[in-house]
């Protein structure tokens, strides 16, 4: 049941908000009846949450399926040392819970897939996009899509990011531009960035994540103008700010109807895609001597710090012109850091050449020092 008032204790909470004309009492309360689905805890995540939770969002939703790594504190603000190896979401709202007692939370310690996304995203009124998986995002935009929702997104590269808010109610019986309006075409495997590799300036997601909390409390109170139509760019290297305007095209519900068929098919049981492999199973596998290539997609100063004994190195870059390297006579188990880049080449090696002999290690080689060698050097 909707709030229909502010208690005492919100009304002082929230006193800077009550005295901006533009938010009052009734766009509080609007803020305290929203529910909000956040998708992805980690760098955009941190600042997300954290100011929604701040500004009296009533009901939060938060899934990532990760575990908080050493490596994340350089930008995932809302996690500690003593926390490292424990799941995000969770931490994130036991954190959350004492910033503010009084607000809602849903944590989801799962990944977003067709699975579970339509059940999942319905609840919610808007949808916020910080998660670095493009097979997620294009996900969160067609289910959007298909339920009419707003959502939310926001990516960072290096020094650069980027905001929109898409598939917005403009107002006058029109819906802004989506996801797939913007980047119709789904980015080849290989080409994805991936801040493993290419690093990111520990600063950006909270400029970026800060400007989606922004849009966000735009669009649940009715205040300001959204970027609904523009598509947001900052470099903080340079300072360098630009707005493009976007447009919404006529097929926008059919790319995202046809998006879902895609991906239902592409989950559906007997799959001949890559597979996952677990290292305890490798580990299993490898001690009965199979006959299993070891294909490591690193960096050579990652692989020179530590990797499986025979695994062949051929970094992420250079497999498009090493791929008659790889045997399709006996199994391939793909391995990087957390397995990331793997699964990405894996689903680039079997669009490609067809592979059906592809396995993505899951946790890549931290999990195997974690559970399998534990005096393995780890980064």
């Amino acid at each position: 049941m909707e709030a229909t008032s502010l208690v005492p204790a919100e009304k002082q909470r929230y006193q800077k908000h009550l005295n901006l004309p533009e938010i009052g009492p009734a766009g509080q309360l609007k803020l305290k009846n929203a529910r909000v689905l956040v998708v992805g805890a980690g760098g955009l995540g941190c600042p997300v949450l954290l100011y929604l939770t701040a500004a009296g969002v009533g009901t939060i939703g938060v899934i990532d399926p990760d575990v908080v790594d050493l490596s994340n504190l350089q930008r995932q603000v809302l996690y500690t040392t003593d926390e490292v190896g424990k799941p995000k979401a969770k931490v994130a709202v036991s954190h959350l819970k004492r910033l503010n007692p009084t607000l809602h939370f849903d944590t989801y310690t799962m990944v977003l897939d067709i699975s579970n996304a339509r059940a999942i995203i319905e609840g919610y009124d808007v949808v916020i996009d910080c998660t670095d998986n493009f097979k997620v995002r294009y996900l969160v935009n067609d289910v959007c899509v298909t339920f009419g929702k707003p959502f939310v997104y926001g990516a960072i590269h290096r020094f650069e990011g980027q905001v929109a808010v898409l598939n917005a109610d403009l107002g006058d019986g029109r819906l802004g531009p989506t996801y797939r309006c913007l980047f119709p075409e789904y980015p080849n495997e290989i080409e994805i960035p991936n801040c493993s590799v290419t690093g990111v300036l520990g600063v950006l997601p909270g400029v970026i994540g800060t400007y989606q909390a922004s849009e966000a409390i735009k669009l649940i109170t009715g205040i300001g103008q959204t970027l609904s139509e523009h598509l947001f760019m900052i470099d903080l290297l340079t300072m360098n700010q630009q707005k493009i305007k976007t447009k919404r095209r006529s097929d926008a519900v059919e790319l995202a109807r046809q998006g879902l068929i895609s991906t239902s098919s592409q989950s559906s049981p007997g799959e001949l895609g890559p597979q996952k492999m677990s290292v305890q199973e490798l580990a299993d596998r490898l001690a009965l001597n199979e006959d299993i290539f070891l294909l490591d997609v690193r960096e050579r100063p990652e692989y020179d710090m530590c990797h499986l004994d025979g695994a062949v190195l051929i970094p992420v870059s250079m497999i498009p012109n090493n791929r008659k390297r790889i045997p399709t006579d006996r199994p391939v188990v793909v391995y990087c850091h957390h397995g990331i880049r793997s699964d990405n080449v894996a689903q680039y090696l079997y669009a490609q050449d067809g592979f059906n002999n592809l396995y993505n290690l899951e946790g890549g080689i931290h999990a195997w020092a974690r559970e399998i060698e534990p005096e393995m050097a780890v980064y």
